[in-house]
């Protein structure tokens, strides 16, 4: 029997150890020996081998929309490119990278770009998670270093938590945190976050704080650690600059500004204070800021003026939102990078560089970040682009202008495995790439962790790696140096091409892994870098000072807090983010049922006295309209966003709901420092959209609706989807058979036009194939139930009821899509007798595995309890 593959999962930075189903559709497990996960995989994680099929896949290099060979792909892409840079100089192409991609891909893609094409226009979607991150790090420490490991976390006495949902985003990490504390149940945590999320659940002190007040809050801690002598003045006067102009910044910060009260900020300075073993832990809400740069800082401030850095249970620790953001970060994937944490600003550094690879020239000055790349795009400075492994017409700011400045430059060309995405259909080549389970190479995760993601199947149709493909690019284009046999060659010379960094001082050292054959490389364990020629690889840095300025000190910065202001016309500050179970633009989660069916269309959260005053109810229509653009979705009233906030998920792409799309309403703005867009800090309004009809339908083939309103999801069986229209149709069952996609069997309806609903159920050969319920008012019909009978032998008109009969009981929306667990199984145990999480989880398997619902199951058993003491 062939032995499992151990690899690694394609989804956030966490970097679990998998592993591998033995074939398509078969189960993924994690892997028990893994020291980032241990055995723990999130929902995701969970779903991976039913995503992948070839359903979607791109299969071959196109041109124009007709399939092409290689060579012909090959030979048009590097005869653009080189016609574009001798006509209009190397900085007149681009390239735009993703997280996703491999350490080897990323490093080639580098490579070709700095060292031979000689532009450092290479950017990365990493710009858009982790920039304010890296550069908070070089300004305090001289080079992009996290300083801890996962253990830390585990370790702290006080985790506190800053702009992260960790138990959504990084789901596994929230699990290992709320093990430990069970195991230690004085340790507490704080989570400072504008939005109550499934993370605040585990908090022992939640800081709704006023957004961007992040800055103002640590400005005060610092004030409040000197006030009370809690500075450590040999640390800091042996290891660290600028203390004296950091707190005097700090003390002229107004507190107010967090919005918390006395109280609040008096409990988070106590907790923050009195425990040497303090771990904070930053993410998006933290990175996606126009101030997020100095945020990092403020942060960093406090670690380095109390010296709990760098030792057991202590430091500041970043958390990268994709599989390899920190690979593309070690390897110079960002655009005002070179390899090897090198500064692209130095000559040195280039020149030692160019030296290594022998390259024809150098990139001598920062290319053009992500936001900046695309408006060069717009206005004729880029002639050729490549995108690779990315969606960028969907996840960037201002994201229809984005779209247009694609189909604006001359030439343009993405790698990608999804043949219909936003993106490509601005593009005038498309290059089938391997996916994960098909390509072979190396991630590090947010601990610097390095781990192999191996192949477990073939590459399908004309598929190939990413690496290879710019491999045989570059040597179209004239460059020797990229005839490699394998991605382990291309690992050797990265590895080796660290002394580099070592030499000069630098934190990144893997000489220790330059020398492995392609057997080691293979069998490579997951590995903590430094890995030093000589000596014990990983560990922690920075508890003895050693940062990498050039006196050795870490440098503490002067921060002042962004001022808050007003706009009467767009009054609701709007934030983006993810969702538990889907993945950026959902090419992959999108193709799993059981993924989409715990929020299955784009939504809107709004505080509930918001709504009121807009005229807007639960389950109503909003238009969330920007001064860029307006993203249509369901309201969610929650008292889980404050007053005048608004929360949208940036999944949504023209495949799943073209009117939901998130972020053509958020505006380019960028953080000054970092480039990094302030996707959490746009402007915006929202008013009722008001439908006519509102529809909510199933069927076994796919749809793609053509309403003011749609969004599409997978169900068991087949596709659901909601919609909503201006103009009440005059014949519904030929509105029900266009959005169904069947225009034979028969038809069964039911209309009440006093009433204004409608329904039908189209049979074919005796087998339920689609049903339709429309009303005047969003549609009230057991939704899953609806679902599960698509290929079914029930009646229509049982059918069409909309809700399970006794003899079939509707387990109602999902809450633990690990197991598909439905909200009405769980009151039902609940009713039962289940009255805790875990005697919840005995008897329906809910929040055994990932734990990402046990926020929403422990609710449930809240509102449970409530009602009978009510009783």
């Amino acid at each position: 029997m062939t032995a499992p593959t151990c690899t690694t999962c394609p989804y956030c930075g966490v970097g679990c150890g998998v592993i591998a189903p033995q074939a398509a559709g078969g189960a993924v497990a994690g892997d028990p020996a893994h020291p980032a996960n241990f055995g723990r995989l999130c929902s995701k994680g969970s779903a991976l081998g039913e995503t992948l099929d070839l359903e979607g896949r791109l299969l071959a290099p196109q041109i124009a929309g007709r399939d092409a060979s290689w060579e012909e792909a090959l030979d048009l892409v590097a005869g653009k490119f080189a016609q574009a840079v001798a006509d209009h100089g190397p900085d007149s192409v681009a390239l735009y990278v993703s997280g996703q991609l491999l350490t080897e891909d990323y490093y080639v893609a580098n490579k070709l770009m700095k060292g031979y094409i000689g532009s450092a226009n290479i950017d990365t979607n990493s710009r858009l998670c982790m920039a304010s991150s890296v550069a908070g790090h070089k300004r305090a420490f001289g080079t992009d270093t996290v300083p801890g490991t996962y253990e830390d976390l585990e370790e702290a006495d006080v985790l506190v938590l800053v702009g992260s949902n960790l138990a959504w985003c990084h789901p596994v990490l929230f699990q290992r945190v709320a093990a430990a504390k069970a195991a230690r149940p004085q340790m507490k945590v704080i989570n400072v976050d504008p939005r109550r999320t499934a993370t605040s659940d585990l908090a022992d002190l939640h800081l709704a704080i006023r957004p961007d007040g992040d800055a103002a809050l640590f400005n005060g801690l610092l004030a409040e650690i000197a006030d009370r002598g809690a500075v450590n003045a040999a640390y800091v006067s042996a290891h660290v600059n600028g203390f004296d102009t950091a707190l005097a910044a700090a003390r002229a910060s107004d507190p107010r500004d967090t919005g918390l009260t006395a109280d609040e900020l008096a409990a988070f300075h106590d907790l923050w204070i009195g425990s040497e073993k303090v771990v904070t832990v930053y993410s998006q809400g933290v990175n996606q800021s126009a101030c997020g740069t100095d945020k990092v800082n403020a942060i960093l401030n406090c670690h380095l003026a109390t010296g709990r850095i760098g030792r057991p249970g202590m430091g500041p620790f970043s958390v990268t939102g994709q599989p390899n953001a920190m690979g593309g970060r070690e390897v110079g994937g960002l655009a005002n990078m070179l390899a090897n944490h090198l500064d692209i600003e130095n000559e040195a550094h280039r020149a030692a560089l160019q030296g290594f690879w022998n390259s024809p020239t150098m990139a001598a000055k920062p290319g053009l970040k992500a936001v900046d790349l695309f408006r060069a795009c717009a206005d004729g400075r880029i002639k050729a682009l490549w995108v690779i492994s990315t969606n960028p017409a969907v996840s960037l700011p201002e994201a229809e202008a984005v779209a247009e400045a694609i189909r604006s430059v001359p030439f343009t060309v993405a790698s990608d495995i999804t043949a219909a995405t936003d993106t490509n259909a601005c593009c005038d080549v498309l290059l089938p790439a391997t996916g994960w389970g098909e390509k072979s190479g190396t991630v590090t995760n947010s601990e610097r962790r390095i781990s192999r993601q191996r192949p477990f199947l073939p590459a399908p149709g004309a598929a190939r790696p990413d690496w290879a493909i710019l491999c045989d690019v570059a040597g179209r284009m004239g460059f020797e140096g990229f005839d490699y046999a394998d991605e382990s060659e291309i690992f050797a010379e990265y590895a080796a091409s660290t002394a580099l960094a070592r030499d000069f001082g630098k934190d990144l050292d893997l000489t220790g892994l330059a020398g492995l054959s392609k057997a080691e490389y293979d069998a490579l364990a997951p590995v903590q870098w430094p890995v030093p020629e000589t000596g014990a690889p990983g560990g922690r840095f920075f508890a003895q000072g050693g940062f990498f300025h050039p006196d050795g000190k870490a440098r503490m910065l002067p921060i002042t807090p962004p001022a808050h202001g007003e706009d009467t016309h767009y009054p609701f500050r709007l934030n983006t983010g993810r969702i538990r179970d889907q993945w950026h633009t959902m090419t992959r989660t999108g193709k799993t049922a059981r993924l989409s069916s715990h929020l299955a269309e784009p939504f809107a959260e709004i505080h509930p006295e918001d709504a009121i005053a807009h005229g807007i109810h639960d389950a109503d229509l909003v238009d969330v309209t920007s001064p860029t653009g307006t993203a249509r979705v369901r309201a969610l009233l929650t008292t889980r966003v404050q007053r005048g906030a608004i929360f949208l998920p940036m999944h949504w792409t023209a495949s799943f709901s073209a009117p939901g799309k998130a972020n053509p309403a958020v505006a380019g703005v960028t953080d000054p420092v970092s480039g990094q867009p302030a996707l959490k800090g746009s402007r915006a309004r929202i008013s009722r959209f008001a439908a006519a009809w509102y529809g909510f339908a199933v069927s076994v083939n796919r749809m793609q609706p053509d309403r003011p309103y749609w969004a599409v999801a997978r169900c068991a069986g087949g596709w659901r989807a909601e919609v909503a229209g201006l103009k009440t149709p005059a014949d519904w069952e030929a509105e029900a058979r266009r959005l169904l996609g069947l225009s034979g069997g028969t038809a069964t309806l039911l209309e009440d036009p006093a009433t204004g609903t409608a329904r039908v159920a189209i049979e074919e050969n005796g087998r339920i194939a689609g049903l339709f319920f429309a009303a005047r008012q969003p549609v009230a019909v057991a939704r899953s139930h609806a679902a599960r009978l698509l290929g079914s032998e029930t009646s229509p008109l049982k059918a069409l009821a909309g809700r399970a009969g006794s003899d079939r009981p509707d387990p109602g929306a999902t809450v633990c899509s690990c197991f598909e667990v439905g909200i009405n199984t769980l009151k039902l145990a609940i009713q039962d007798g289940a009255t805790t999480v875990a005697s919840l989880g005995e008897r329906t398997c809910a929040g055994t595995n990932c734990g990402s619902c046990k926020p929403e199951l422990q609710a449930l058993i809240d509102a449970g309890l409530q009602k009978v003491a009510a009783e």
